[in-house]
């Protein structure tokens, strides 16, 4: 059986990724900080920004392949330390690229649509980059990294939405939760993306590294929506009132960090790789309402304890 290590597998992408894949082959998930208890997988704490810790960690696990999902994904936590964001974002990924090189293990590394600034939308992954944030600099700096240290890498480029641990990791759980209490909300009507639920970006990772894909993949929903009109169409999925969405532009945010407004992606070149279409935004959150309605949030909820 086919053996994965998953890094950052208390955060949305990493512990969806273990939990759906545990079942048909074998998954150990790392965490730092968040001790997942009763998790159908195994679960090896290690803190990877010390030097030599993924090293070990490889050295340990001996895994078939590794999905490097570990990073600090809180765009303002970037900018207020910068330093923290460089070790987890930029120079980590080079070293797990190193190891797994050194090792001849497939790697998938998890990068972001924001190394673009936004400002056209409908990007292919040759187009030029230009992040406007710490995080992003960061994480563009972390694919070079990658690619330099393990030009085998696959590299997904992307931005997800789905339940997770505490049920405060992703724009679907704040609009559920808020608008299930009752509570208004803004939707940022300037603000457009491709973001794909977890769960089949999950898949698609996992299948991506079966095709031993190569290189750098755009790997969203294949169309986009605002903020605000993905608020409304989990508001209407999950028959809530889309009138506690207040429509508002990003600009009028107080948000640290500058966001870039159109981070539409093609999705061209991951289609073609893989012989099929990615799934459409309605696609997505009609799977994210059936996960709920099976209790799959409630149970990641109890991994947490």
């Amino acid at each position: 059986m086919k053996h994965v290590l998953v890094t950052g597998a208390s955060g949305l992408l990493g512990l969806n990724l273990a939990l759906q894949s545990a079942e048909r082959i074998r998954v150990t998930g790392v965490t730092n900080s968040h001790p997942l208890n009763g998790a159908p997988f195994t679960v090896l704490q290690a803190d990877l920004a010390q030097p030599g810790a993924f090293a070990r960690l490889v050295e340990q696990v001996k895994p078939d392949e590794v999905v490097h999902c570990a990073a600090q994904a809180n765009i303002d936590t970037c900018e207020k330390d910068p330093a923290q964001s460089a070790r987890l974002n930029a120079e980590l990924p080079g070293e797990v690229a190193e190891v797994c090189a050194k090792h001849g293990i497939p790697l998938a590394h998890i990068s972001t649509d924001a190394v673009f600034d936004g400002l056209r939308g409908n990007y292919v992954e040759e187009d030029e980059t230009n992040p406007q944030s710490v995080y992003a600099a960061d994480k563009l700096a972390g694919e070079r990294n990658v690619q330099a240290a393990n030009p085998q890498a696959a590299i997904a480029r992307v931005t997800f939405y789905g339940w997770s641990l505490r049920g405060q990791r992703s724009l679907c759980e704040f609009f559920f939760y808020n608008l299930s209490a009752g509570k208004r909300v803004n939707g940022f009507t300037d603000v457009y993306s491709c973001t794909m639920l977890v769960n089949d970006l999950a898949d698609t990772v996992l299948e991506m590294l079966d095709k031993g894909l190569r290189g750098v993949y755009h790997v969203f929903s294949r169309d986009a929506q605002s903020k605000y009109q993905f608020g409304v169409s989990i508001a209407r999925q999950f028959s809530l009132d889309e009138g506690l969405i207040t429509p508002i532009s990003v600009e009028d945010s107080g948000l640290v960090a500058r966001r870039s407004p159109n981070l539409t992606m093609r999705v061209d070149k991951l289609e073609a790789a893989l012989g099929r279409q990615m799934p459409t935004q309605a696609e997505g959150i009609a799977r994210l309402h059936d996960l709920y309605l099976s209790g799959h949030a409630e149970r990641i909820k109890r991994l947490a304890g």
